[in-house]
């Protein structure tokens, strides 16, 4: 599914600050890996690149055999749209539209009709207990709502894989809870997941911790769940 070959990251803002120092790394199609590190490890970079959201100066990405840095922006850009779904701390919801017209969103990109796309739309939200919440603007709906409406919207156009950047970060201990139980119960349905947490409790119910330092893998650490 995934696999990286020496990836190296450098910000030149003034002084250059080599943030990924030759990361190799390989996941497996339907695999629940959680990555940490303190701030500035370089995870959130990472998981960017792996997104297709940040390019990398050096080294090789393969998506699904794909060859990354060979893609035009345009191609990167349809590819990522096709195969990646993602989930954000910060929910990412757009303000002016309600929960149904949000997580419709990715639909419209990929040229679906609106009376399909709403219906595809309604169909994840049911899954999620929000059905009732469909026509509710963001700032009608709870933290928690508003990370499963997140959720459905990386779900609905059926992608490969999805990155979820501190998924729980916003949210009490209770909704956490709630989240995570859904983020492994897509996992157990075949769909490969990676999140970037700071939260140990949320690492240890993914099969596979990532521990990044300083810009290199640390270490790995597998759970037995």
């Amino acid at each position: 599914m995934i696999h990286l070959e020496n990836i190296n990251k450098t910000y030149n803002n003034g002084a250059p600050l080599h943030v990924l120092k030759g990361i190799d790394l390989t996941i497996e199609k339907g695999e629940f890996v959680s990555i940490m590190g303190a701030s500035g490890s370089g995870k959130s970079t990472l998981l960017n690149i792996l997104g297709i959201l940040d390019n990398y100066d050096t080294g090789n990405y393969y998506l699904n055999g794909t060859l990354i840095k060979n893609l035009s922006e345009t191609q990167a850009a349809e590819y990522r749209n096709k195969m990646i779904g993602f989930v954000f701390q910060s929910f990412n919801l757009i303000s002016f539209k309600n929960a149904l017209e949000n997580v419709a969103l990715p639909l419209y990109y990929q040229g679906i009709s609106r009376k399909k796309r709403n219906l595809m739309a309604m169909e994840y939200l049911e899954r999620l207990g929000l059905n009732e919440w469909a026509l509710h603007m963001p700032n009608e709906l709870s933290g928690g709502q508003k990370q499963r409406v997140a959720i459905a919207r990386a779900l609905v156009a059926s992608p490969q894989l999805i990155l979820a950047d501190e998924p729980t970060g916003a949210l009490d201990s209770t909704t956490s809870i709630e989240v995570m139980n859904i983020l492994q119960e897509v996992n157990r349905n075949g769909m490969t997941m990676i999140i970037v947490t700071h939260a140990p409790d949320v690492a240890a119910r993914t099969r596979k911790i990532i521990h990044i330092k300083d810009g290199l893998i640390g270490s790995i650490e597998v759970n037995s769940r």
